[in-house]
């Protein structure tokens, strides 16, 4: 029954005016219709046959089997797939723990590739492959003011992260050389 404030309305009239108006009244309308339903007999039931198992392939401790594919074109190496076994051989996926030393395999793998990029002929140049230069050259006020962005809470934080770990770097390989030429 219709109240005095709201009027009943018209099903038809809206559905021929809004495409799509009401796909959840009738199933019949849904526009996923054919993906809801069950695709042909048989079809679901294949699945892919399983790759060989791998021992060196992590998986979670919540599923039985790997799944059906998985990639092996990065497998895990050094400290940092250490640390990644441990995250996925001892924790659930529920747990902060999981997440957390996932996260810290990632920034020692960071920290492996700038350490392998300083030992190249070509170093990493943080000042050029950061965007800090075009910051200057392209707008800088009216880009980060007056358009609502959420990332100027941590603005102030972006200099500490990007240059952090260069200047890390650079006073322990000062300290290095300082400690080797003070032993000759």
């Amino acid at each position: 029954m219709a109240s005095l404030d709201h009027p009943r309305v018209d099903r038809a009239a809206l559905r021929a005016r809004i495409p799509g108006w009401g796909a959840d009244a009738d199933p019949a309308d849904r526009p996923s219709w054919p993906q809801e339903h069950d695709p042909d007999p048989g079809v679901a039931d294949a699945l892919p046959d399983r790759q060989p198992l791998d021992s060196r392939r992590e998986r979670s401790i919540e599923h039985a089997f790997l799944t059906p594919v998985y990639g092996t074109a990065q497998p895990l190496h050094g400290v940092s797939g250490r640390i990644r076994r441990l995250a996925y051989g001892r924790f659930s996926e529920g747990r902060a723990a999981h997440w957390l030393l996932l996260i810290l395999g990632d920034r020692v793998e960071a920290i492996g590739a700038h350490a392998r990029s300083l030992a190249t002929m070509r170093p990493d140049n943080p000042i050029t492959q950061t965007g800090v230069l075009s910051e200057s050259r392209r707008h800088p006020l009216r880009s980060r003011f007056g358009r609502g962005r959420i990332d100027l809470r941590h603005t102030w934080l972006d200099p500490i992260l990007v240059a952090g770990p260069w200047l890390l770097a650079a006073w322990g390989g000062y300290r290095i050389v300082r400690r080797v030429v003070g032993r000759r």
